[in-house]
This record gives structure tokens, C-alpha cells and sequence, in this order.
């Protein structure tokens, strides 16, 4: 699939699948498309400053218990979400810029990414990020597209109570 069809086909696999799958649906499709080895949506709790993990792909089942609630400005996605920008390394294994977390190494990924899930009026929703199994500097194309598929991601967490 190309980069410029997922948000499209990740917007009509929300729209279509049962309200109870279609997160891990979606978040399976993304990591596919990039041949990621894991992939998650964390959703930032409301009038606080922490992300809750709300489904993920690839994790060991250790480290859940780690990533489950995340402050924000800590590890990647805490970055993510404090900056509301995009936060990559091109291999997490070797990174010693301390924007990953000690524990992001269990993992087993390098090239990483998260991206923050926004509103339609900017809002910070959530974060979503995925980590390819080698490693990787994400293009402007790519980021873009996972932009886009946080957007679909953003209107379906929108529509969910927390």
C-alpha cells in the first residue's frame, strides 16, 4: 500500500469495524504499512499531563506495565505529547540522546517514531508511535503520513468517552 493511501484506508477501517477492535485494527494496518514491529496509542488523560496506553502491537508483555501511563515530557511519546510535535530516532538501540526511555531498549526496535494525535482544533489527543525493526530516519513522507493516520486515529479517540 502506499504511503498516500494508509490515512485513507486507516479513516475507512475506523468508520467500518466494530468500536471494540477497530484501535488494534487500525494501529495493525499502520504497522504493516511501515513494516513495524511495534506500534501504539496512548490517549492523554483529560486535565492531566500523563498518556494512558490505549492499545499496542508488539510490546513485550514486560514493559506494559511501564508504558500503561506515561508524563508527559518523559521517553518519546511523553516528548510527543509535551512538545506536540513528531520525536524519531533513527535507532533507538544505539540513541543516547535520552529522549527514549532506559526501558524502550527491551523493545528490540531502532528506528522509532511518535507522533502526536490532534483534534481538529488542535487539541492534544494522544500520541501514536511505531518502531521498525531496523534502523531508520523517517522521511518527510512518511512522517506526513503518519500525521494523517493520527488525525483518523485522533476523530475516533475524539468520539470515545475516557
Amino acid at each position: 500500500m502506499q504511503h498516500q493511501e494508509l490515512a485513507r484506508a486507516v479513516t475507512t477501517l475506523l468508520e467500518r469495524e466494530p468500536a471494540g477492535s477497530r484501535l488494534d485494527s487500525a494501529l495493525g494496518l499502520i504497522a504493516g504499512a511501515f513494516e513495524a514491529r511495534t506500534a501504539t496509542l496512548h490517549r492523554a488523560r483529560a486535565g492531566s499531563t500523563t498518556l494512558e496506553l490505549v492499545s499496542q502491537l508488539g510490546l513485550p508483555e514486560q514493559l506494559l506495565p511501564i508504558v500503561k501511563t506515561i508524563p508527559f515530557g518523559k521517553g518519546m511519546a511523553g516528548l510527543c505529547a509535551e512538545r506536540r510535535a513528531p520525536v524519531s530516532l533513527c535507532n533507538l538501540q544505539t540513541d543516547a540522546s535520552g529522549d527514549a526511555r532506559p526501558g524502550a531498549k527491551q523493545t528490540g526496535v531502532e528506528g522509532a517514531i511518535s507522533v502526536p494525535v490532534l483534534s481538529a482544533t488542535g487539541e492534544l489527543l494522544g500520541t501514536l508511535g511505531i518502531g521498525k525493526p531496523v534502523a531508520h530516519d523517517y522521511t518527510p513522507d512518511e512522517e506526513a503520513t503518519l500525521l494523517d493516520c493520527a488525525r483518523a486515529l485522533g476523530r475516533a479517540l475524539g468520539s470515545q468517552t475516557s
